[in-house]
């Protein structure tokens, strides 16, 4: 009972760490798409937008991420979350 108790914990766990992974996902999608227009740096939506996106864009900017014109660090960020979400779902496969 406890042991079935401790895995749907465990699931349940690993299920919001997938679920807050998508939307970081998604909050670096929005962040890199508004970059393309030039945004009000006053509205509060793009404020909150760049304040959740920037740690992980100052830890991909270590490496140059530029072509061109064309900024790959969104690009970046989505492959190493995707691979973190698919690492943690086949670990709790394994696990359980």
């Amino acid at each position: 009972m406890i042991d079935m108790l401790g895995n749907s914990f465990l699931l349940s766990v690993i299920g919001v760490i997938q679920i807050l992974i998508n939307a970081y996902m998604w909050v670096i999608i929005i962040t890199a798409l508004i970059s393309w227009v030039n945004p009000d740096p006053y509205n509060p939506i793009v404020q909150i937008l760049y304040k959740l996106s920037a740690p992980a864009y100052r830890l991909v900017r270590i490496i140059p991420t530029r072509i061109g014109a064309i900024d790959l660090a969104p690009l970046i960020i989505i492959i190493i979350l995707q691979f973190i979400n698919i690492l943690i779902g086949n670990i709790s496969r394994l696990a359980l």
